[in-house]
C-alpha cells in the first residue's frame, strides 16, 4: 500500500523486515520445541537465539539466485549462526513458517483494527446521545419520508459497528492458528506435540487439520470482516456526503484551519475524508473477491494464492485501519446544524405527517383505500401548490367529517411522532 494511506502502527506490521522477524519467531519457537523434545541439541538452540538476525538486503540478494524467499531467508540466517545453523528449519516445510508467521501478522492487525473500531463506537455513542432529541427528516429513496432524530441515525451506526466488531472478533479467532505439520500435513517428520508447543509459545492454536498450508477460507473470513467494516463506514460516509450537500447542509465534516477545498474556488468545503472512506472501501470489497478465489487450491497446495496474498492481506489491513481512524476523526469533529434540520422538516409543508392522519381516518371505520385517497389528495395538492398540508386537510370535509380537530393536531405533533426514540436507545445501548 502507498504511504499516503499507511498509518505507522499498521505499516510496521506489514513491512518486509517485520515479516522476516515473524518468520524468525516461528523458526526459533520450533527449534526450542524440538530441543525440549530432544530432537535438536540445546546448544544449537542457544546459538540460534544468540546469533540469528534478520538481514533483508542479504535475503533479497540470495533470493535473486534461489528464486525462493524462505530458502533465501533460512540461508541468510544460518550464515550468521554458523555451524549450528544447520538445525534452523529442521523438519519444517516453507508453509510451516509462512502460514504460522502470517497468522501472527493478521492477529496483530486485527487487534489494531478492533481497538480503533471501539474508539469509533465510543465517538458515535457520544454524538448519538448528544443529538438523541434533535429532529431531522428521515428519507427513503432520497425523498422526505417521516421525522426521525439525528441521534437515532447515529444509534443505527453504533449497532452496525457492534456487528462489525463481532465479525472482526470471529475473524481474529479464525486466523489465530498455526501449523507445523510438514509438506502435506501428515506430521511425517515431527510429532503433533511439536506443533502444539510452537503454537502455544506464539499465542496461537494448532490448526486441527492442515495440508501443506492453513486453508484459505480462514483468510477469506479475515478479508470479509475488513470488507464488511469498510462497507459500514462507506454507508456512514455516504450519509454524511449527502447531508453536507449545499441544498441539504444538515451536517459538515471537519474543515481545518488552512484547509483548501478547491484550487479554483476558494469558497469550497468538500466532504473529502468521507469521499476517501467511500473510495477506499471499494478496494476492501475487491480484495475480498480475490481472497475468495484463493480458497480453491490444487490438492494439498499450489502457490496461486501466494502472490495474491502479498498484495491483498497487507493492503486490506492497512486500508481498514486507515479508514476507521479517519472516520473517527470525522465523527469527533462533525458539525451538526439542528436549525437547518428543522428547516428541512418544514420544507415540504407538512406532508411528512401524512401517515398518522391516514391511520386516524382508518380508525374511524372507513375503508383504507378511501382514507388513503383522501390524504393523498390533500398531500398532492400541497406538493403542487406549496400550500400547508395542514390547511388543506382542515379545508377538506371528507377528512374533517371523519377525524376530530384533536386527532388532526396529534397527527401533526412532532413530539408524538418521536415518542419512542428513548425506547430504541435503550435497546441499542443497554
Amino acid at each position: 500500500m502507498i504511504s499516503r494511506y499507511t498509518l505507522p502502527e499498521m505499516g510496521r506490521i506489514w513491512d518486509e523486515e517485520n515479516k522476516l522477524r515473524a518468520w524468525l519467531r516461528v523458526e526459533i519457537a520450533a527449534a526450542e520445541a524440538m530441543a525440549g523434545a530432544g530432537i535438536v541439541p540445546a546448544k544449537a538452540v542457544a546459538a540460534i537465539k544468540e546469533k540469528a538476525a534478520v538481514d533483508l538486503p542479504r535475503v533479497l540478494a540470495i533470493e535473486k539466485t534461489t528464486r525462493h524467499d524462505v530458502i533465501a531467508f533460512v540461508t541468510s540466517v544460518a550464515e550468521k549462526i554458523g555451524p549450528e545453523g544447520r538445525w534452523l528449519h529442521y523438519g519444517l516445510t516453507s508453509s510451516d513458517c509462512l502460514d504460522t508467521a502470517l497468522a501472527l501478522q493478521m492477529v496483530e492487525s486485527l487487534q489494531l483494527v478492533l481497538r480503533e473500531v471501539r474508539r469509533l463506537k465510543e465517538a458515535v455513542k457520544r454524538r448519538a446521545f448528544e443529538f438523541r432529541k434533535t429532529p431531522c427528516i428521515g428519507r427513503t429513496h432520497g425523498i422526505h419520508a417521516e421525522p426521525i432524530t439525528f441521534g437515532l441515525k447515529l444509534a443505527s451506526w453504533y449497532a452496525q459497528l457492534e456487528r462489525d466488531e463481532t465479525r472482526l472478533d470471529a475473524a481474529h479467532e479464525s486466523v489465530r492458528v498455526g501449523k507445523i505439520s510438514g509438506a502435506v500435513g501428515t506430521f511425517a517428520h515431527l510429532d503433533p506435540a511439536i506443533e502444539e508447543t510452537v503454537c502455544a509459545a506464539l499465542g496461537l492454536e494448532p490448526d486441527p487439520v492442515s495440508t501443506q498450508i492453513v486453508q484459505r477460507d480462514r483468510h477469506a473470513e479475515y478479508l470479509y470482516a475488513l470488507a464488511s467494516l469498510g462497507a459500514s463506514l462507506d454507508r456512514f460516509a455516504t450519509e454524511i456526503r449527502h447531508l453536507q450537500r449545499t441544498e441539504v447542509r444538515e451536517v459538515e465534516e471537519p474543515f481545518g484551519e488552512g484547509q483548501k477545498g478547491s484550487s479554483a474556488m476558494p469558497h469550497k468545503r468538500n466532504p473529502v475524508t468521507c469521499e476517501q472512506v467511500s473510495g477506499l472501501s471499494r478496494l476492501l470489497r475487491a480484495n475480498l473477491g480475490a481472497g475468495l478465489e484463493n480458497v480453491a487450491l490444487w490438492h494439498e497446495r499450489d502457490i496461486s494464492h501466494s502472490s495474491v496474498e502479498r498484495v491483498i492481506l497487507p493492503d486490506s489491513s492497512i486500508l481498514a485501519h486507515y479508514i476507521v481512524v479517519k472516520f473517527a476523526e470525522v465523527v469527533d469533529g462533525l458539525r451538526v446544524f439542528p436549525e437547518r434540520m428543522m428547516e428541512n422538516i418544514r420544507a415540504t409543508n407538512g406532508v411528512v405527517f401524512s401517515q398518522p392522519l391516514l391511520l386516524s381516518l382508518t380508525r374511524t371505520g372507513g375503508s383504507r383505500e378511501e382514507a388513503y385517497a383522501a390524504v393523498q389528495r390533500a398531500a398532492m395538492a400541497s406538493w403542487r401548490t406549496a400550500k400547508p398540508f395542514r390547511d388543506l386537510v382542515l379545508a377538506d370535509a371528507a377528512i374533517t367529517s371523519q377525524v376530530s380537530r384533536e386527532e388532526i393536531d396529534r397527527a401533526f405533533d412532532l413530539d408524538h411522532q418521536l415518542r419512542n426514540v428513548d425506547a430504541i436507545f435503550d435497546r441499542v445501548f443497554a
